[in-house]
C-alpha cells in the first residue's frame, strides 16, 4: 500500500508520497511514487500512484516511451490542456491492466492503480484529477482542494481540519508531515523517505524536489511535538459524567 497527497493551494501545488513498496514482509522496497513531465515555460505534469506497482511502473514506462517515439505533440509533452493530459494517462492506465489481467489471473483488480495527476499547462489554471482504474477521472472540488490516494484514512483528519488554501507552502510541508506521520504509525505498509515536490503557480517550472529521510530533524521535531500537544489538549478536555448519562 502506499499514501500520496496532492494539495492545491493559492499558491500552487504540493505533492507528498511515501517510497515504501511491499510484497509480504520479507519482500520490502522502496520506488518513487511521483514522477514529472517537464516542457519549461510551457507545461509541468506531476503523476503520483498508489496500488500495483507493476502497474503504475507499466503505465509511466509507455508514456515516457510514447514521448520518444511519437514526438511530443502525440504523447504526455504534448497535450494542451490537463483535461487532455488526464484522459491520455486514464487510457493507458486501463489498457495496461486490461493486458495484465489476460494473463489468466481471475481479478483484474490484483493489477489495479489509482494515480493522482497535477500540474499546469501555459494558457491554463493549475489542476488536480483523480484518476481511477477504469480509466474515468474526477477534477479536484473547490470545498475541497485536495488528494490522496492508497491508505487514505488515518492522515486524512487532520488534513480536513487545517487544509487551508491561502496557506504558505511551508505551512502546507508541515500539516503533510503531520497527515503522514500518523499514518506511519497507525500502518506499516506507509513508511519513509517520503518524496515532495512543490510547483510554485504560473512558473512552469520545475519546482522544488526533496526528499525527507527518516532522520530528518524537522520531521522528527514535528512528529514528537504533535504527539505530545495531542496528550495534553486530551487532558485539558473536560471529563465524561455518568451523572450526566441521557437516558
Amino acid at each position: 500500500m502506499s499514501y500520496c497527497v496532492a494539495l492545491r493551494l493559492d499558491s500552487g501545488l504540493v505533492f507528498m508520497a511515501d517510497t515504501l513498496t511491499n510484497a509480504g514482509v520479507d519482500n520490502i522496497s522502496h520506488y518513487s511514487k511521483i514522477h514529472h513531465w517537464s516542457r519549461p515555460g510551457e507545461l509541468q505534469l506531476f503523476l503520483l500512484t498508489a496500488g500495483n506497482l507493476a502497474t503504475s511502473q507499466a503505465v509511466v514506462s509507455h508514456l515516457n516511451e510514447a514521448s520518444k517515439l511519437s514526438g511530443k505533440n502525440e504523447s504526455i509533452l504534448g497535450v494542451t490542456s490537463m483535461f487532455q493530459a488526464a484522459k491520455l494517462v486514464g487510457q493507458q492506465l486501463r489498457e495496461v491492466i486490461v493486458d495484465m489481467s489476460k494473463g489468466g489471473q481471475e481479478a483484474s483488480n490484483k493489477f489495479d492503480a489509482t494515480l493522482i495527476l497535477g500540474g499546469q499547462i501555459k494558457g491554463e489554471n493549475m489542476s488536480l484529477y483523480l484518476i481511477y482504474p477504469e480509466g474515468n477521472f474526477i477534477e479536484v472540488s473547490e470545498y475541497e482542494p485536495f488528494l490522496q490516494i492508497g491508505e487514505t484514512k488515518y492522515g486524512k483528519p487532520i488534513i480536513v481540519r487545517a487544509f487551508d488554501p491561502v496557506m504558505t507552502f511551508e505551512e502546507a510541508v508541515k500539516l503533510l508531515i503531520v497527515s503522514f506521520d500518523s499514518t506511519i504509525k497507525a500502518n506499516l505498509s506507509v513508511a519513509m523517505p517520503l518524496h515532495l515536490r512543490i510547483y510554485e503557480k504560473d512558473s512552469l517550472e520545475s519546482g522544488r524536489d526533496l526528499t525527507l529521510e527518516e532522520n530528518n530533524a524537522y520531521f522528527q521535531t514535528v512528529s514528537e511535538t504533535w504527539g505530545s500537544k495531542l496528550k495534553e489538549v486530551f487532558g485539558q478536555l473536560p471529563d465524561f459524567s455518568f451523572s450526566n448519562e441521557v437516558k
